[in-house]
């Protein structure tokens, strides 16, 4: 019998998703998975496609606005929905490839709104989010506020090449 050698397990098509970046750097989209209170947005995160590859992207420096789990669930209507498309749509307004379309555009409002092109940002930096909405942070009572809005930051749970993950109590207005 021929000696065929080790097996080896078949190789992943695209290598890049797998593999650290160069030097061995740990950037934004290899620990925003990581923490279970935010999964929700990290999962928003990866089906935006700029957002995703901005985060895996070691040359663009961000900061993560990352709403608790039960900020999002808790929110007056889902992240892709809008009044403005209810009331001009009516019931179906998310039927139908039309329908997806729009639920995907608000999903991507939502997650624009919550991330800001800059890291490390300064205390008082007012910067515009993606979405073009101009916030800034600062310390009340010795705890970490974004605004406007006044949302608590309960943790900034990552600091890596790319940026950093701040986890908010709340989450942005959207609309």
């Amino acid at each position: 019998m021929d000696n065929l050698g080790p097996v080896m397990p078949p190789v992943a098509s695209d290598p890049s998703a797998s593999t650290p970046p160069e030097g061995g750097s740990v950037i934004l989209c290899d620990v925003l998975g990581r923490d279970r209170s935010i999964n929700i947005f990290a999962g928003f995160t990866r089906d935006i496609e700029a957002i995703s590859k901005r985060l895996s992207d070691g040359q663009q420096n961000t900061t993560v606005l990352a709403p608790l789990n039960s900020a999002v669930t808790g929110l007056p209507r889902k992240p892709w929905e809008s009044n403005e498309d209810y009331n001009r749509l009516g019931a179906d307004a998310y039927e139908g490839k039309p329908g997806e379309d729009r639920a995907h555009a608000n999903l991507r409002t939502f997650v624009e709104e919550h991330i800001v092109p800059e890291s490390p940002w300064p205390e008082g930096a007012k910067m515009k989010t993606l979405g073009g909405t101009e916030v800034w942070w600062e310390t009340k009572d010795g705890k970490r506020i974004v605004q406007p809005g006044n949302i608590e930051v309960t943790s900034v749970a990552s600091k890596v090449a790319n940026g950093q993950v701040w986890i908010l109590k709340g989450a942005r207005n959207y609309a």
